[in-house]
């Protein structure tokens, strides 16, 4: 580790990304370390940046909608490792983050000395979680499913389920990602064979449930 390591740090709030960048250099100096404020300028970096060693990225921030954005990174980028920093501290938060493919979950709570401890212990190949909080309870059957269901779904019908918990319609959701109307019907249809529902709306229910996406909107239930 050190001037070869590539560390992208995905958080809105400026101050916390240069309390992590401080984090990192704390013990890695000479790590290069890029910043995002969204997931657009976060998917461009990554796109762009061939050697990318590590992404720790917030739950909440532009485009990222609870476990959405966790759930991209892992379908899009699956070989580059992904670290949850949170405020949330709910262990069943945590646990959802490490079953979706995350190889880390890091309290903003947590202290700067020790923050740089966990970011090293993933980028020498291991997994770190809050050591005081309990994770070893499992879900129960309906929930495991629909995550092992959720994390089949492609990069492109994430985004598409993300645009649909936020309303938008299928032209739109087109123009967003520059495809065509039955490109977006297309991928609908798919989400909907995979998530084992009927509807659009049903697929919004139930992947909010298990945080993946915004709530549901207000009237739907």
């Amino acid at each position: 580790m050190g001037s070869e390591t590539t560390i992208v740090v995905a958080d809105d709030h400026p101050l916390f990304r240069g309390a992590l960048r401080g984090a990192v250099t704390a013990i890695m100096p000479g790590a290069r370390i890029i910043e995002a404020s969204g997931l657009e300028p976060l998917t461009a970096i990554l796109d762009a940046e061939p050697e990318i060693d590590l992404v720790l990225l917030d739950l909440t921030m532009p485009g990222v909608q609870g476990f959405s954005g966790l759930i991209y990174l892992r379908a899009q980028h699956p070989a580059i490792p992904v670290v949850i920093v949170s405020a949330n501290e709910d262990p069943v938060v945590i646990r959802r983050a490490l079953d979706f493919g995350a190889s880390g979950f890091i309290p903003k709570s947590l202290e700067v000395d020790r923050i740089g401890e966990a970011i090293g212990q993933v980028l020498a190949g291991g997994n770190w979680s809050p050591p005081d909080i309990e994770l070893s309870a499992s879900e129960d059957k309906e929930t495991a499913d629909l995550m092992r269901r959720l994390a089949t779904l492609t990069p492109q019908q994430v985004r598409v389920l993300m645009m649909l918990s936020e309303g938008l319609l299928n032209k739109q959701i087109a123009y967003e990602l520059g495809v065509s109307e039955a490109t977006v019907k297309a991928h609908v249809s798919a989400i909907l064979q995979k998530l084992g529902v009927e509807s659009r709306t049903q697929a919004v229910i139930a992947s909010s449930r298990i945080g993946a996406t915004l709530k549901p909107p207000a009237g739907v239930e």
